[in-house]
């Protein structure tokens, strides 16, 4: 069988020699690996997001947005059982809610404590302490050693005014509280909430309050 003549290359007008087709294919090697690393990561980017989508996708979404508030009333009325102390559980009016309620046992000082934080109308926050048995040094620590401004009376109750909403000092909840002592009840309310706020909730505690006396 006779030899295939060499292929005529049309831009030369004659056969490539042996040492140009080694030049032209090792051009297109450098070629095809030039266009290959931009694809790969072209392809790598599309099946990187298609695996995203599909994980989004396959993430079961409510229709509601997350609701982290308890129920308070019920858990006072769960907490109440052994407690001798009628435990604080207001009636409060619309927009108040709770995102924690808890007994607290020995929680500071060896103080038991009855809390519930509150979120007020306005999305400030008013956590009440009820301390059963409770000494200075836990109501220091309460209000961050901070010192009494003033005293109000709200619905018959007498509460000392821990007014600190002026300090440039890292207070945490302690920017504004009210305290009274009622039997062996120390009640403490204190947050971030407005004045009138706290009088809200100082005036739904009353009756707790007022019947321990």
């Amino acid at each position: 069988m006779a030899a295939k003549p060499p292929r005529v290359v049309a831009e030369l007008g004659r056969p490539e020699t042996p040492e140009e087709t080694a030049a032209r294919k090792a051009e297109n090697s450098r070629l095809y690996r030039a266009r290959k690393t931009p694809n790969n990561l072209v392809l790598s980017l599309i099946v990187c997001v298609a695996v995203a989508f599909v994980i989004f996708l396959a993430v079961p979404r409510g229709d509601t947005s997350f609701d982290n508030t308890v129920d308070w009333r019920s858990l006072a009325a769960t907490a109440q059982t052994g407690v001798p102390e009628t435990l604080g559980s207001p009636e409060l009016p619309e927009g108040w809610r709770a995102n924690t309620a808890a007994y607290r046992n020995g929680a500071a000082d060896g103080v038991d404590v009855w809390f519930i934080g509150f979120l007020t109308p306005s999305d400030e926050f008013i956590g009440m302490s009820q301390a059963f048995d409770a000494n200075d040094t836990w109501v220091a620590t309460e209000l961050k050693n901070t010192i009494a401004t003033g005293s109000v009376t709200v619905a018959g109750v007498d509460w000392t005014v821990y007014d600190n909403r002026a300090s440039t000092d890292d207070l945490g909840n302690a920017r504004y509280a009210l305290v009274t002592t009622s039997g062996d009840s120390t009640w403490v309310l204190a947050g971030t909430g407005t004045p009138s706020e706290f009088e809200t909730l100082a005036t739904t505690l009353a009756p707790t309050i007022t019947a321990e006396e």
